[in-house]
């Protein structure tokens, strides 16, 4: 009997510790914090605007380098070496600066095939790969740079891609962010007056990260001999910016 008596007591001690934490003020507080923070979420007119700048390329960023096979890594190694040498004494003789060139990758592989009568891999050889960016910033030297590239590397030349950018593109920004939020406004404007609502001040501006397309041209990627008998033609075209900001407008009635 008494302890079943204690028991009952420690469950209504229990209980009751329950029943104040639950309506202490702390937790009140809380309560409604948490309730004004969805709230809040829930509150005011959301839209997302798009703007769109168009703009010229001034620079062409091309990709290349060379590649040399021989028996030995020391054979292959020194014929890139010297393809590659000349390569950029093309480069900077043409008006590329040297802070402009960057080495990409450079790698020394085997090259192996099966031997049926073995059957196993047998090495052949080593290929040795040298790849490097290099920016144009005259957009009209940038076919004979590329015959120049060529014929300096002949066989061993590899020009693996050519795109065009923009080297400063903050003007096109701004451009491309005044149509969004203005997009994004008119947008906010219409929801309002369809919802009957008075349109307040925005609460909230976001920005998602710019986009600028690579252009590639077509019809550049030629074999040497081709380089080598017509001046490679470049043009730059157009490219558009695009840049979107989300904004949360107030609504005052």
């Amino acid at each position: 009997m008494r302890k079943k008596w204690l028991l009952a007591v420690g469950l209504a001690l229990v209980l009751a510790i329950v029943g104040l934490a639950g309506c202490s003020p702390g937790n009140a507080v809380l309560g409604e914090i948490q309730e004004l923070n969805l709230s809040n979420q829930q509150q005011g007119i959301w839209v997302t605007g798009q703007g769109k700048a168009t703009a010229v390329p001034d620079i062409v960023i091309l990709r290349l380098g060379v590649e040399a096979q021989e028996a030995s890594v020391g054979e292959a190694q020194t014929e890139a070496t010297e393809a590659m040498d000349r390569v950029m004494t093309a480069l900077n003789k043409n008006g590329v600066a040297k802070k402009d060139i960057q080495t990409q990758s450079f790698s020394i592989r085997q090259i192996t095939k099966w031997d049926r009568a073995k059957e196993e891999e047998v090495v052949t050889g080593y290929r040795v790969t040298n790849m490097v960016i290099a920016k144009i910033r005259n957009i009209d030297e940038a076919g004979s740079i590329i015959d120049a590239v060529a014929e300096a590397g002949g066989d061993l030349t590899r020009i693996n891609s050519i795109r065009f950018s923009i080297d400063d593109p903050s003007n096109y920004y701004e451009e491309a962010r005044e149509k969004a939020v203005a997009e994004a406004k008119a947008k906010a404007k219409q929801l309002a007056e369809l919802a009957g609502v008075t349109l307040g001040r925005p609460t909230y501006i976001s920005e998602a990260a710019a986009y600028i397309p690579p252009v590639y041209p077509r019809g550049v990627m030629l074999e040497v001999e081709e380089a080598l008998a017509a001046p490679t033609p470049i043009s730059p075209g157009e490219m558009e910016i695009s840049l979107t900001v989300q904004v949360v407008y107030a609504i005052l009635k």
